[in-house]
């Protein structure tokens, strides 16, 4: 308890400070202070318009930073809450507009890991919190991920262990008349539908043609990427990709299977053969690829199936934003 003390009266005094979830760890910061969010985006080198999610003690805050909140909104805060599931709704006028990138909306989440729900409690307010890395680059899941890229931009950094979830929270959009997943996550659609009777519809990852759903974190077509160029393909693929002459010991690979015999990359990763069990190892996997210095990273091509849904989201904006000079 006196690191969570430390780390409350860090951020009542407008300091930053890094703290695990269920999903990713967060970069956090007190919500109804606009000085101390604005270092959120300093330390990420975020844009500016690309809104904060807020972190409640309870769903019982609700009323503190939405307004006309749908009863719906209030069945998924108590079917799900706490837990990886962020809700758009309308924001009252006690929210910062930095939070909320100058919308009409605001994300909210109560998560679901004991250090986040100590301190918050502890705080007794929202604490506004996007993954703890450099914007656009692979989310961290230990603390140690956190002291490797934000260093000393933090006051101080809350170390839970392993985040159990491994990927951001899904975000459900429900400012507007139908339901949307914004972003898809570890509770799916049909989790959705099956408390709040209808199911929501879900936004493809190059849909940026609704041009009047709030922006979210996590939606731009280049995120969650590593620094070398990374490419997702089917195994068959994979291996012709390793038959080429003079590629494959620069080439790192992460796949659901053990090695064929006779596979000369410089590594390959097995990952788990499960959804929920990838997810977790994802972000780690990356990072780790992508320190060797190798030429490229290829990663199987998850299942097309609703339950691989939010990994394949994530491993195609990686894709896109991978390099050196890549996108977000």
């Amino acid at each position: 308890m006196h690191d969570i003390q430390r780390a409350v009266d860090a951020l009542r005094a407008g300091q930053l400070v890094a703290f695990p979830t269920e999903t990713v760890y967060g970069l956090g910061a007190d919500a109804l202070n606009p000085q101390a969010a604005a270092r959120i985006f300093a330390a990420k080198g975020r844009p500016a318009d690309h809104p904060l999610i807020v972190h409640l003690p309870d769903a019982e805050q609700l009323n503190v930073w939405a307004r006309s909140i749908p009863r719906e909104a209030l069945a998924l805060a108590r079917a799900f809450w706490p837990g990886p599931l962020t809700l758009i709704l309308k924001r009252s006028d006690e929210v910062p507009d930095i939070v909320t990138g100058g919308q009409d909306t605001v994300g909210l989440r109560v998560p679901g890991h004991p250090v986040a729900l100590a301190l918050l409690r502890a705080f007794g307010s929202g604490i506004a919190a996007p993954s703890a890395n450099r914007f656009g680059r692979i989310s961290p899941t230990t603390a140690e991920h956190v002291r490797e890229e934000l260093g000393g931009q933090v006051s101080m950094i809350l170390d839970g262990g392993p985040c159990d979830v491994g990927i951001e929270s899904t975000i459900l959009d429900l400012s507007r008349d139908t339901p949307v997943i914004l972003r898809p996550g570890a509770i799916t659609a049909d989790d959705i539908a099956a408390v709040i009777g209808r199911r929501p519809q879900q936004r493809c990852a190059a849909a940026s043609a609704d041009v009047d759903a709030p922006r979210v974190s996590g939606s731009l077509a280049a995120h969650y990427a590593p620094r070398t160029p990374l490419q997702v393909l089917g195994l068959e693929e994979i291996l012709t990709a390793l038959a080429v002459p003079g590629r494959a010991e620069a080439t790192a690979v992460l796949a659901r299977r053990p090695p064929p015999g006779g596979s000369r990359c410089m590594v390959w990763r097995e990952a788990p053969a499960d959804a929920a069990g990838f997810a977790h190892a994802l972000y780690a996997a990356l990072r780790d690829l992508d320190h060797l210095g190798a030429a490229r990273i290829l990663v199987e091509a998850p299942e097309a199936s609703p339950s691989w849904q939010a990994v394949a989201d994530r491993l195609g904006r990686a894709a896109v934003g991978s390099g050196e000079n890549g996108g977000g």
